[in-house]
């Protein structure tokens, strides 16, 4: 179901994860975080700005088990756990946040 992002059609798969990643732009996020009835907040972009880093690094997007260790490191206990993340991203930090920031869905996510 493809998504409209100013002006540009964007092809996304079944699940709506962008289907080309290059395509990925901020309003890519902001859209699909509509469409979820959520304003992204400076928190969730801190989380998706994130998100990308550790992708272009590791060619992976982390399974939320991961992504929460690995916020931890960067951001803080405070920010590293479960609770903090499912409240900015309550479909599920791994799969929602990877969408918004146009990552492939996490492995081990079903």
């Amino acid at each position: 179901m493809p998504i409209e992002v100013n002006g540009k059609t964007l092809e996304t798969d079944e699940e709506g994860y962008l289907a080309n990643l290059n395509e990925w732009e901020p309003d890519v996020a902001t859209v699909m975080a509509k469409e979820d009835d959520l304003e992204l907040t400076d928190e969730h972009w801190d989380i998706i700005n994130f998100l990308r880093e550790y992708y272009e690094e590791f060619q992976i997007a982390p399974a939320v088990r991961v992504l929460t260790k690995a916020v931890g490191k960067r951001m803080g206990k405070d920010k590293g756990n479960s609770k903090y993340l499912y409240s900015l991203f309550p479909y599920g930090p791994g799969k929602q946040a990877c969408k918004y920031a146009g990552l492939p869905k996490p492995t081990g996510c079903v």
